[in-house]
């Protein structure tokens, strides 16, 4: 054997460790990853099931030992309580609404600044792509003296109203650069079928873009789902978003954790539920989308 041929016969190191890392080894590695980030929401799953006396005695893992201070009686206590049961309907109110209207806003736009010619088009893709950089915390001020005279302040509108301005640069550039890997010739066949820009849209870019779109609802609903700045400063004192209501009962009620733990994991496991249920739609549209 010559000795290029035992140079190329051996292998390098690259090679060796994709190999290793596509074995068991690997595999059990991801699991204890996934197990170890799990463990906060477990954790606060079974300080819901144990009664304030429990959980104030010992940790959430006696539980394991102890199965019997398990009880639904806090769930019973998070359903009476009117603030928090409130404040979940507040939320999906300005969840709901802020998730869809990016989502449409931002496919109509994304289809424009891929596929269609009006002046400026490139410089104003520009301007929507440099609003990506431009953080939350600098337009409080502003935003909130805008919107206490026009009236919305402290409303559920107006806490719509922001994260949809805010949610619309990202939901522009994602969808506008999937939509723009569309085969040319695809859309041209339908043009010449006589489909207008209303139905090419509606008929031939929607569908292709589904996983790009999934995956921007997804973003969407997560970050409004679990905001807490926003909500702290613009919605309604009386009727506040989840994340704010649990935080006032923190502030008013110390030991109130029989309310506060069914609570938190009520508001943690639903956004959680959305994203496993699609998270292979948001890992591919967000890849698709991110890269040119």
């Amino acid at each position: 054997m010559s000795t290029d041929s035992a140079v190329k016969a051996k292998p390098t190191l690259a090679s060796r460790v994709a190999t290793r890392t596509g074995g068991g080894a690997m595999r059990v590695f991801l699991v204890l990853v996934g197990l170890f980030w799990l463990m906060p929401t477990v954790g606060l799953l079974l300080s819901s099931l144990r009664s304030p006396t429990d959980i104030n005695a010992s940790g959430w893992w006696q539980v394991f030992t102890a199965p019997a201070e398990i009880t639904t009686e806090n769930y019973s206590r998070l359903l009476a309580n009117d603030t928090i049961t409130d404040s979940l309907l507040a939320t999906v109110l300005i969840t709901v609404p802020a998730t869809i209207l990016v989502v449409v806003i931002g496919s109509l736009a994304g289809y424009a600044f891929a596929w269609m010619e009006f002046p400026g088009r490139d410089w104003w893709f520009l301007v929507v792509v440099g609003l990506l950089v431009v953080p939350v915390q600098v337009a409080l001020v502003p935003v909130s003296k805008l919107f206490g005279e026009i009236g919305i302040f402290e409303t559920t509108v107006g806490v719509v109203v922001f994260h949809v301005a805010f949610g619309l640069p990202f939901a522009i550039f994602l969808l506008r650069n999937f939509f723009a890997e569309i085969p040319r010739e695809l859309l041209e066949a339908a043009r010449l079928d006589g489909a207008g820009e209303i139905r090419l849209f509606t008929r031939v870019v929607l569908p292709l873009g589904g996983p790009a779109i999934a995956s921007l609802g997804i973003f969407q609903f997560l970050w409004v789902w679990n905001d807490m700045l926003v909500a702290l400063i613009f919605a309604d004192s009386e009727s506040p978003p989840i994340t704010v209501a649990l935080q006032q009962q923190v502030r008013q009620f110390g030991n109130n954790i029989d309310v506060l733990a069914p609570g938190a994991f009520v508001s943690m496991v639903i956004p959680l539920a959305v994203f496993f249920a699609f998270q292979r739609q948001f890992v591919s549209g967000v890849m698709a989308g991110a890269v040119k």
